[in-house]
């Protein structure tokens, strides 16, 4: 009798080894042939694993369905996911004696888990209420510091082709000043993974109090998050503490595309033609294209 699938939040590495004995002949090497080397695995395409364990590619395809996968693309990245070893103070998946092309590989693949996992996780109806904040906006300040200061500074670069009044600040102090002159139809928008530091914390209420609308993406269950007006919750397997911020910064600049995306689509179509004036502003800065 087949075993039953797995939950998609299990670690999908550990629910193969334990299944193991469940799997008929023909998908139990399949099985063997990934737990042999989880991180090749990643790399393979549908014919090279079928090559690796001596199957057919069908088999390879019936084996991800049974682990809850929607196809081998898709088991791929859980795969990646569940592969969380690492290197303290580098990165989560990266092991000392990895080569250059083994860890490229494994930073690029975890980037890509956590942006499904991401993805999976946002909520459309707090974006929809985002970009109406947005479209609706005075001013908009993006408030980012440490990993989160690039990220707001690229916030600002989309934003000001909107003709709204837009800032970013990655001082605490200039941050503190703005929050504190704040007011009705302000927009503040801060960027922290933990959503753990203190004075982000402070500013955020700080500017609540002003009467601005303020945003948060961040982690949906942090400190952060209760002083929002509105929250983007954004989680990434990725322990900060430890680790430089690889993924989580990768998945903020993602969000500010969304967000950027979903201002210009609400300004219409008569809006384009200010957003094409400034992309060909630029066409005497660039050598032709050959």
């Amino acid at each position: 009798m087949a075993a039953t699938p797995a939950h998609r939040d299990d670690n999908l590495l550990e629910d193969i080894q334990a299944r193991l004995d469940s799997l008929n002949k023909s998908e139990r090497k399949v099985a063997e042939a990934i737990l042999r080397d989880p991180s090749a695995a990643t790399r393979y395409s549908i014919a090279a694993l079928a090559r690796a364990a001596d199957v057919s590619e069908p088999t390879v395809n019936r084996f991800c369905r049974g682990f809850s996968a929607t196809g081998f693309p898709d088991f791929k990245i859980r795969l990646a996911q569940s592969i969380a070893t690492g290197t303290p103070y580098v990165g989560q998946n990266v092991e000392p004696d990895d080569t250059v092309a083994e860890f490229a590989d494994k930073i690029m693949l975890s980037t890509i888990a956590s942006l499904d996992k991401a993805r999976q996780s946002l909520d459309p109806k707090a974006l929809a209420s985002v970009i109406d904040y947005l479209i609706q906006a005075k001013q908009i300040n993006f408030f980012g510091m440490g990993g989160s200061a690039s990220v707001a500074l690229d916030a600002q670069h989309k934003f000001f082709r909107f003709n709204i009044p837009v800032m970013s600040y990655d001082d605490a102090l200039m941050q503190r000043m703005v929050a504190a002159g704040a007011q009705v139809g302000d927009v503040i928008v801060l960027i922290s993974y933990t959503g753990r530091t203190k004075e982000t914390v402070d500013i955020a209420r700080l500017a609540r109090s002003n009467g601005a609308t303020v945003i948060g993406i961040t982690n949906p269950d942090s400190p952060l998050s209760e002083c929002c007006t509105e929250v983007l919750g954004v989680t990434a397997p990725e322990d900060t503490e430890v680790y430089m911020p690889m993924s989580s910064r990768i998945i903020h600049l993602t969000v500010i595309d969304i967000l950027a995306t979903g201002v210009t689509l609400k300004r219409g179509k008569d809006f384009l033609g200010h957003l094409k004036k400034i992309k060909e502003s630029l066409k005497a800065t660039r050598f032709p294209q050959n």
